[in-house]
């Protein structure tokens, strides 16, 4: 067994709670441009007064419709500037924050808002507030509903409606929440079963908060700035953005990907956090460009290059040759990729899933750093983090800041510190399976090096036993596959089978160019082309690259490309992208008999 702590910089006191925050920042630098809001195409700043004085609005109108200490109130949106509002409103009322992803269905609906007994909840749509509807007879405590976009928005209505209460009310309920009170649950996306809903503490936050401030001291500055697009109902982008607002970073929202490079242009953050597959898209999207436009072979060799100098960076560093070609890829290549990012980010935080070496190294030598981290919703976002200070590409880097980590003896990793939850909501059971003696059971397999930094191998439930007997964690051989800018989804497969095969899905961003580079009809689809020889060979190959990496019993011996992409709305998918593995074997059963036919 191997054991690796950080101390904490700062304990949280008793007494703290996560609206001190909002006046805190309003007493002390009341002019600080807090955020930043996208209104009509512009960004049009908000300063830390400003946003106090709304919180205290819309948490006046909380107190004034009977929202009491303790309550729960969902929260049901896409990313905007009213998520985080609603967010410490919902906190400065001394209640609890419960986040709904915007793309959960009626019955998704119905289980958070049951479970977690809601009294009111925030949604952003008529769209959404027609999923509530729908389920209302389900929901006997749910009594109040606000919509954001609405003839009559949702803050203006709150703000109205409490117009007449006083702020003291509002700084008397606030200031009778302890550390160590509930402040959010929040529902596990849930690969298998109904999501659980994790109680995460005003403690717990604010440990993660300081933890996170520690381990990026360069990025959360004063007058630094954040544009967040991941889904706040996710636990890492509220974590990173609840942090930004306490370390007085500009924060701003944009809520359509589709959107995300305009507003990186127009925004220009100092840093992005984000899951892989997005740091995945930008590099497939420059990478496709480049070939579409004759200068693929450039791009390659910059490519190569830059994972060279970020290699040289863990040796003995870059020569002169190497340092002289950066120089000149830097002007050529480096530098508009940086311009897409808006020219002023110096790194990025990535979290949610695996990035991959290669990727982490071309980041790194394009001059743009990904920080990997680890983390749960159980541990209120990151448990450890790659650092400027302490980086180790291939791994989650060391505990955060008051928090250990442990590897037993089945090489399951354990976490504790005072940013791991105490219980899940109405789940006894649970809580007993996964907390023992203050330890949290994350069900992932992992190692520990000397140094404290951490790698994640796998997925204890996840890992497939071939009939042969040979243990095999799919998730190295998938996150491998991925990084193909070609591959959308893989799923590898092979319990109790003779062999390893996958499924593969094909990126459909990426396709067209494909085809054209291919000499394909621009119409045919992945279906036309699922047994083309070309498109055959070039899937091969990544299952080559991942499988370099593995024993030849764990190799893939065989996959199947997918006529269509794995799909949240399908169940598929999580909200963060993580694959249903008993939905997709359930969905494509007779493809995966078909890979075992003799």
């Amino acid at each position: 067994m191997r054991e690796y702590s950080a101390p904490a910089v700062q304990p949280v006191a008793d007494d703290e709670n996560l609206a001190d925050i909002v006046w805190a920042n309003a007493e002390r630098f009341p002019d600080a441009i807090s955020f930043r809001r996208q209104v009509d195409g512009s960004w049009l700043d908000v300063t830390a007064r400003e946003f106090a004085a709304q919180v205290i609005g819309v948490a006046k109108g909380l107190v004034e419709a009977g929202i009491e200490r303790g309550d729960r109130v969902g929260l049901m949106s896409k990313t905007r500037y009213e998520w985080t509002l609603i967010d410490f409103a919902i906190w400065a009322a001394g209640a609890v924050t419960v986040p709904i992803y915007d793309t959960s269905s009626p019955e998704q609906v119905a289980w958070i808002l049951s479970d977690s007994g809601a009294k009111g909840v925030f949604v952003e749509t008529s769209g959404h507030l027609a999923a509530v509807d729908e389920v209302r007879d389900r929901l006997p405590a749910l009594q109040y509903t606000w919509q954001i976009e609405a003839a009559r928005p949702a803050v203006d209505e709150l703000t109205t409606l409490g117009a007449d209460v006083a702020d003291d009310t509002v700084h008397e309920r606030r200031r009778i929440v302890r550390a160590g009170d509930l402040a959010t649950i929040v529902y596990t996306s849930g690969t298998t079963g109904r999501p659980k809903g994790v109680e995460l503490t005003h403690r717990n936050l604010l440990a993660e908060i300081r933890a996170d401030i520690n381990a990026f001291p360069q990025l959360m500055e004063q007058g630094n700035s954040l544009l967040c697009f991941l889904p706040l109902a996710h636990v890492l982008a509220r974590a990173i953005a609840v942090t930004a607002v306490t370390a007085r970073v500009t924060l701003g929202h944009t809520p359509d990907v589709k959107n995300l490079v305009a507003d990186l242009g127009t925004f220009r953050p100092t840093f992005v956090v984000a899951v892989p597959r997005v740091f995945e898209k930008v590099y497939n999207g420059a990478k496709q460009k480049a070939h579409s436009e004759g200068k693929g072979k450039i791009f390659d060799r910059a490519e190569q290059v830059a994972v060279s100098y970020s290699e040289a960076q863990d040796t003995d560093g870059a020569g002169l040759g190497l340092k002289a070609q950066h120089l000149l890829f830097d002007k050529l290549v480096y530098g508009k990729l940086r311009a897409a990012l808006g020219g002023r980010c110096i790194a990025a935080v990535s979290g949610g899933a695996p990035l991959g070496a290669r990727l982490a190294h071309f980041f790194r030598g394009i001059g743009v750093p990904v920080f990997e981290g680890y983390g749960l919703t159980e541990t209120s976002a990151a448990a450890n983090v790659n650092t400027q200070d302490a980086f180790r590409v291939g791994t989650v880097g060391r505990p955060v800041a008051g928090t250990s980590v442990r590897i037993a003896d089945d090489g399951e990793v354990l976490l504790k510190g005072d940013v791991v939850f105490e219980a899940y909501f109405n789940n006894e059971t649970a809580t007993k399976e996964a907390l023992e003696d203050g330890w949290f059971h994350t069900g992932d397999l992992g190692e520990l090096d000397s140094d404290g930094f951490l790698k994640i191998t796998g997925r204890k439930k996840e890992i497939i036993v071939t009939a042969g007997g040979k243990n095999v964690a799919p998730s190295g051989l998938e996150d491998t596959m991925r990084a193909h800018p070609l591959i959308s989804q893989a799923m590898v497969v092979g319990d109790q089978r003779p062999f390893i095969a996958a499924l593969v899905t094909i990126d459909e961003e990426f396709f067209p160019a494909w085809k054209a580079q291919n000499g394909k009809p621009a119409d045919a689809t992945v279906a036309d082309l699922a047994q083309d020889p070309d498109l055959i060979a070039a899937v091969q190959g990544a299952v080559d690259e991942a499988n370099k990496q593995v024993s030849h019993a764990e190799s893939i011996k065989k996959f199947v490309i997918l006529g269509n992409d794995f799909t949240e709305a399908g169940g598929e998918i999580t909200p963060s992208l993580k694959l249903k593995r008993n939905v997709v074997t359930k969905n494509y059963a007779t493809f995966i008999e078909g890979l075992y036919e003799k």
